[in-house]
């Protein structure tokens, strides 16, 4: 089995397409897509890695971050940020609580999936 992603995003047509090919590359894809409910979800079923936008509904990706970090399960869970945001500030804001890599949109396939691969260590 591949590893388990967990992709917390709200846009339908990049919940597609990064499931598409990462589905096709042999990962496990779940998705979330509510900001309030992320962390329940993380618990739930706890990923090898998370892709997380800054932008969703209830409560931002940064947030989310700094609840990722702070409790021992997920402490040390890759996380890879995805967001329209590329701005210097919200780059270094992400990577200070702890993201693994920030990555903006729109992006190329290849590249996405050369990235996970680079989070995970593959």
């Amino acid at each position: 089995m591949g590893k388990r992603v967990l992709l917390i995003e709200d846009e339908p047509n990049i919940i597609e397409a990064i499931s598409f090919v990462l589905s096709r590359d042999g990962f496990t894809v779940h998705t979330h897509e509510d900001g309030e409910t992320a962390m329940d979800k993380v618990r739930a079923t706890p990923p090898d890695m998370v892709i997380l936008d800054v932008m969703l509904p209830g409560r931002s990706g940064f947030d989310i971050l700094r609840d990722l970090r702070k409790e021992d399960e997920t402490a040390k869970t890759p996380v890879l940020m995805l967001t329209a945001r590329g701005q210097t500030k919200d780059r270094e804001l992400a990577m200070r609580l702890g993201a693994n890599h920030y990555m903006t949109k729109p992006f190329s396939n290849r590249e996405f999936r050369d990235h996970v691969r680079e989070v995970l260590g593959e």
